[in-house]
């Protein structure tokens, strides 16, 4: 099954690096995945598959097959019950992971991390994101 293996890959986490985003790419892609949860939770499958980057694009060409991919695979993040900003970090330059704690339908903590890059029009996409059931979130 071709669902979310590049686009939705499991990422590892890292908490400490030299190199951090400024605050101007940190709201960027803050605004990316904001953007995204809530079109998810309105229902616009093609305003939130507007935010995936290109190498999403290319695994799921379709709206609808974005949106299928995400409400069967991750429920959470298809329909958070809320969801706030975690740590961040600048991978390389115009590169961010987002950490973002989501309480999901189910009332249940999960973790969703998500990859971003800057596009060559200045915009941030979302590349990917990792979730997982948390037991202890923090920010």
């Amino acid at each position: 099954m071709r669902r979310a293996y590049l686009a939705f890959a499991v990422i590892p986490f890292i908490v400490a690096s030299s190199a951090f985003a400024g605050d101007a790419e940190i709201k960027a892609g803050q605004g990316a995945i904001d953007g995204q949860l809530r079109a998810l939770i309105a229902n616009d499958g093609a305003k939130a598959y507007s935010f995936a980057a290109p190498n999403v694009k290319q695994i799921f060409p379709t709206v609808d097959a974005f949106m299928n991919m995400v409400t069967n695979g991750y429920p959470p993040v298809r329909k958070p019950q809320t969801y706030a900003f975690g740590k961040v970090e600048e991978t390389s330059p115009g590169s961010i992971v987002q950490q973002v704690l989501i309480v999901g339908p189910d009332g249940k903590d999960y973790e969703a991390v998500y990859t971003l890059q800057q596009q060559p029009d200045g915009t941030f996409q979302i590349t990917g994101c990792s979730l997982r059931a948390s037991n202890s979130l923090s920010t």
